[in-house]
């Protein structure tokens, strides 16, 4: 499979890098889903947040399979429920903080969202490396 030019430069980055980059995408998604329901349909953004985490699973995993993790070789569908179940748990501690920021701090909803996105990141990271993307012995 030959890589488009972006794709070799961001196979050139340190692995950390490439996560930040995917993660950055995930959460761009994440933020534009949740900014679209609560302002086009009304919908509360707590519930908001759960249909955009679903969609922004879609571009994190494969953003995560094909660019991050890729040298792991870790492919099939227990990888896709391990990693399921790392961005489950990272959620639920997203939504979690997110209910509590925007109870406590009376920041806007976005500003809330972005910072409880950034504090998951980093034990998403460890988990998705060391346990969801982790290649199995043979």
């Amino acid at each position: 499979m030959s890589l488009t030019p972006l794709a070799r430069r961001l196979a050139l980055l340190p692995q950390p890098l490439q996560f930040v980059f995917v993660g950055g995408c995930a959460a761009a998604t994440h933020l534009a889903v949740v900014a679209l329901l609560v302002q086009l349909v009304s919908m509360a953004p707590l519930i908001a947040n759960v249909q955009a985490f679903l969609v922004a699973f879609i571009v994190s995993y494969n953003g995560h399979a094909l660019l991050t993790f890729a040298g792991a070789r870790a492919r099939g569908w227990a990888v896709v429920a391990r990693y399921f179940a790392v961005a489950s748990l990272s959620f639920a501690a997203n939504e979690l903080l997110y209910a509590l920021a925007l109870q406590w701090l009376h920041w806007h909803y976005l500003w809330s969202l972005a910072g409880v996105l950034l504090l998951v990141a980093v034990a998403t990271f460890v988990l998705a490396k060391f346990w969801a993307f982790r290649a199995r012995a043979a």
